[in-house]
């Protein structure tokens, strides 16, 4: 596992960064006492000594604790992996903390009176191994890591949507506090964050050795008496307990242990034992200067957004900003798989595949379960039920289909098997096109709505390919300047779901990708946009075929390589946007569906793309029968299912490849 570090700057000290930040934090927190409003009346001064003794200094002391803790855990985490991208963060621990709190108010709220924080941890350290077990084969790759881990940040996200929208009011206001609302009213929080700091801490420096060898090869640290593995699953577990004991106090606070380690570095930090101090250090600054901004734009109706979704709004650029920093991977065949397969014969592999989705949709349509059982539909029966199920499954089919193209149009376009909607953050950027139209118009027309969702995912892909453009277009880095911008987009649907409103409730289903609302009018309107945007693939099966060779070759063919980039990126987000408008941005079926297409043997361009589109709507067809079926009479949101279909299936592409050595 070769170690990855940023470069070491000259001249600085983690010090200077530190007295910056603090003297920044002193100055917003006098004004935050100073904006207080002045309480009139005999019993002012009790109560302005009561907010500022059980409300404002266990904030502030909180607030200083748990970014401690998490800049910390970030700092452990970034020195066993050796990956400067890790953080609780981008190897899922939050959101495998947050789902296992959700889970247990739902469903065994005794749980949480036995041991809130257990619950946590064990969410959190459940989540890490999936994480670890994905990206065991590639060594601990970093890019890896992060990708599995943000994928199965998506996944416990859609869990926790789905799970708020089946028990309602009951646990919505799970998602403020999920969004690391830091609003205190004693100081419980801050003493056990801070006993767990301290515990953390010493721990720490008791380990500071096996720190020390963990910056050689696992070989040469062998060599020098230190059980690896061993030594790596308890600084593991010890980062993910740091930062369970802050998820179970006050919810996801996203990037601080990121951003933390990485400022102690750019700093001057250097050896182990300095980030460790460093890190701690900084990460209580920067999340105690972020909540009193936060307070400082607060109206009379609270908070605007809650201190965890502004710290994650930080997070995406920092990522970004990042990006260069990182030193480059091995270059790797483009589209490298492992398959050397073609079909003769793609026509006829089209057609069954064609045919296969049909069957599907007729499965659909015609079995399912009612109160004596399962059944098949026929007669009068079939046609009051072709009402509800024909329109499901006109809008799974033409969704799945648009993801699958726009999945196969992006991995051609950059080269990347790894590339999709979801994984580049482009369903994300849908849905803040969504959200701002829900914002910004009292009563939306679904039209209204539909260019909004393609807006933004046009926007989002833009920004993804300008930043690998940037950064030089290597793959890793796309899927990098995907994976920020997706987190920072889910830090403004937090924002919005924590502000709550009418269209919250509305965006949060859209979230979850149900499809059980689709009427006819979304559902044929929806296939005659797939029909639109599927077309033109047709004509551009030579741009499909020779753009992947790179642009030195393309131009030398006499393909207009920025004219056919633009058209081809055009093209792909808008089959993301209206397609994720109607099952939202989780589905993975825009990873699923080329992928099993270049198994199947499909090379050429135009029948990749076909293959991948008739793959995606035979996986969502699929998917949206089951989320009716399993759980009868209640339903399952559409989207969820898919994307618990597609994360087995990621675990095992990410576990594809070369052996780890050593």
């Amino acid at each position: 596992m070769a170690e990855l570090t940023l470069p070491r700057p000259t001249g600085r000290r983690p010090f200077h960064v530190g007295l910056a930040l603090a003297l920044l934090g002193t100055v917003l927190f006098a004004l935050v006492l100073a904006r207080q409003p002045a309480l009139e009346g005999p019993q002012a001064t009790a109560l302005e000594q009561l907010l500022l003794w059980h409300s404002l200094l266990p904030r502030a002391a909180t607030a200083l604790l748990a970014g401690a803790a998490l800049g910390l855990s970030g700092a452990l985490l970034q020195r066993v992996l050796r990956n400067p991208i890790a953080d609780p963060s981008t190897l899922g621990i939050a959101a495998g903390a947050q789902l296992a709190l959700t889970l247990a108010l739902a469903f065994a709220p005794a749980l949480l009176a036995v041991s809130r924080e257990g619950t946590a941890f064990a969410g959190g350290i459940l989540a890490v191994a999936l994480v670890l077990a994905m990206s065991w084969r590639r060594g601990f790759e970093p890019v890896t890591v992060v990708i599995a881990g943000m994928t199965l940040s998506l996944m416990a996200g859609a869990m926790s949507a789905a799970l708020i929208l089946a028990r309602g009011d009951y646990v919505f206001s799970l998602f403020i506090w999920g969004a690391g609302a830091l609003h205190q009213q004693n100081w419980q929080p801050a003493l056990l964050v801070g006993t767990r700091l301290a515990l953390g801490a010493g721990a720490a420096l008791l380990l500071l050795r096996p720190l020390e060898l963990m910056t050689l090869d696992d070989a040469a640290a062998r060599s020098l008496g230190m059980a690896v593995q061993g030594m790596r699953l308890v600084l593991i577990a010890l980062a993910v307990w740091l930062a369970a004991s802050v998820v179970s106090q006050v919810g996801v606070i996203g990037f601080v242990g990121l951003a933390a380690p990485a400022f102690a570095r750019l700093g001057g930090a250097r050896r182990p034992g300095a980030v460790l101090l460093a890190a701690p250090l900084i990460g209580a600054l920067m999340l105690w200067i972020t909540d009193s901004l936060v307070q400082l734009t607060a109206s009379s109706g609270g908070d605007l957004i809650p201190t965890g979704a502004a710290v994650g709004l930080l997070g995406g650029p920092l990522l970004l900003w990042l990006l260069p920093r990182l030193p480059a991977s091995p270059a790797r065949p483009p589209m490298a798989t492992g398959h050397a397969r073609r079909l003769r014969r793609p026509g006829r592999a089209l057609a069954l595949l064609a045919a296969g989705a049909v069957l599907i949709g007729a499965l659909a349509l015609l079995a399912g379960r009612d109160l004596d059982g399962w059944a098949l539909a026929t007669g009068p029966v079939l046609a009051e039920l072709a009402v509800f199920r024909v329109p499901r499954i006109v809008a799974a089919a033409a969704a799945g289909g648009l993801l699958g193209a726009a999945g196969a149009i992006m991995q051609r376009l950059t080269g990347n098997p790894l590339a999709g909607p979801e994984v580049l953050g482009v369903s994300a950027g849908a849905g803040v096109g969504l959200a701002l139209a829900l914002t910004l118009s009292p009563a939306p027309s679904a039209a209204l709505l539909l260019a909004a969702s393609a807006g933004g995912a046009l926007g989002a892909l833009a920004l993804v390919l300008l930043m690998a453009a940037w950064t030089g277009f290597a793959a890793e880095r796309l899927l990098l300047s995907g994976i920020a911008l997706g987190c920072t987009a889910l830090a403004l649907l937090s924002a919005v779901f924590a502000a709550g409103g009418p269209g919250s409730f509305r965006l949060l289903a859209w979230m979850s990708g149900s499809t059980d609302r689709v009427g006819a009018h979304e559902a044929w309107m929806l296939a005659a946009c797939a029909l639109v945007l599927l077309l033109p693939v047709a004509v551009l099966g030579r741009w499909l075929d020779i753009l992947p060779l790179g642009a030195g070759v393309s131009a030398a063919l006499g393909v207009p390589v920025g004219a056919s980039q633009l058209a081809l990126t055009l093209l792909a987000a808008l089959m993301t946007g209206v397609a994720a408008f109607f099952v939202g941005p989780l589905s993975l079926v825009g990873l699923i569906g080329p992928h099993l297409a270049r198994l199947t043997g499909f090379a050429s361009g135009r029948s990749f793309v076909f293959a991948s589109a008739l793959i995606g709507a035979g996986v969502l067809l699929l998917a949206d029968w089951l989320a009716r079926m399993l759980a009868f009479p209640y339903q399952l949101p559409t989207g969820l299912l898919a994307a618990l279909v597609g994360g087995p299936y990621l675990i095992w592409l990410l576990q594809r490849g070369e052996p780890r050595h050593g």
